[in-house]
């Protein structure tokens, strides 16, 4: 039975915080030391996005997303991309059934609640593209049939710099399905120092308890999806995202879909602070890390250097364009 035919528990928003404050507490259990990051993580799921995790290999990027899914209880899937990884391994396959001579429809491990898409742009183009139709309208079809996936669905997704070999950006049209795109980066030398210290007897992953459950996850994201936002603040978001539309560095601005994702992740952003109301605030934290992904830019920079210098020119423009009281 999915989700949707259960009854949701009801939730205000001190204990949609409150939940939401022991998956992040719970995470950082796993992946120390990084709570701005982890916290963005809970935030997307808490709107309904999709992250993706760009760094290079062995600092936390698929344990963080083992984790959440342990965290919150939900069905879990690992798929590691690679250069032969065909769709219908991602998808499923249609599989000639001999008694009831038709044929039937074998789900693959896309359908899962929360899927870990490792190294995602280490498989071909036509292997990304499978996940275009999951990541936008949270279904797949196979041969003229629609298949619903399960809710709630989160994608987690992780890819290596652009400058490492092997590898295949990924197009702007999927790209643009994140809703979030994070970097975790090296650990604090205090944190490093603590991880060889405790992890060869132990790995936190094994022993991670769950916190909340999938039915309680759903029913944060329906209230944060519920959160007014009254016109001042969709006003002020609308002015933020013409500015990357005529910034003399900005090749393309923003589009409809990353303003709605702001959006988005504005109010789960309200909810840390148990609010059912969007700020000016909660827009500006969430400007770089929904938008970052989203602009390309007019200088000739790649990988982390143009990730970093989209971050500069949002923050830029975000002091540039007033905020309305």
């Amino acid at each position: 039975m999915t989700l949707a035919a259960r009854t949701l528990p009801v939730l205000d928003s001190s204990s949609a915080a409150a939940a939401m404050g022991r998956l992040r507490d719970n995470l950082n259990l796993a992946v120390g030391g990084k709570v701005a990051q982890v916290s963005l993580a809970v935030t997307c799921a808490v709107a309904q996005g999709h992250l993706l995790i760009e760094d290079v290999p062995g600092v936390g990027k698929t344990s963080l997303a083992e984790a959440f899914a342990r965290s919150a209880g939900l069905s879990f899937a690992r798929l590691q991309f690679t250069a032969d990884l065909l769709p219908s391994e991602v998808i499923g396959v249609q599989v000639f059934h001999a008694p009831s001579a038709s044929f039937e429809f074998r789900p693959g491990p896309l359908f899962r609640q929360l899927v870990v898409a490792d190294e995602l742009n280490r498989a071909p183009p036509r292997t990304q593209s499978a996940l275009l139709e999951a990541l936008a309208q949270g279904q797949v079809s196979v041969d003229g049939v629609t298949h619903p996936l399960p809710s709630p669905f989160l994608v987690i997704a992780t890819q290596n710099p652009l400058d490492l070999a092997g590898t295949y950006p990924l197009p702007d049209s999927q790209l643009d399905r994140f809703l979030m795109r994070l970097s975790l980066g090296y650990p604090s030398p205090e944190v490093e120092a603590e991880i060889l210290r405790t992890r060869g007897a132990t790995d936190p992953l094994k022993s991670l308890p769950a916190v909340t459950r999938p039915e309680e996850l759903a029913a944060i994201q329906r209230l944060a999806a519920g959160i007014t936002v009254e016109r001042s603040v969709a006003d002020y978001a609308v002015k933020l995202l013409q500015e990357t539309r005529r910034h003399p560095k900005i090749e393309r601005g923003g589009s409809t879909r990353g303003a709605l994702a702001l959006i988005a992740a504005a109010k789960a952003h309200a909810l840390w602070e148990a609010r059912d109301f969007v700020t000016p605030q909660d827009i500006k934290a969430m400007w770089a890390p929904v938008m970052a992904h989203r602009l390309m830019l007019k200088s000739s920079v790649a990988g982390a250097f143009a990730r970093e210098e989209a971050s500069h020119l949002l923050q830029e423009i975000a002091r540039g364009v007033p905020v309305p009281r």
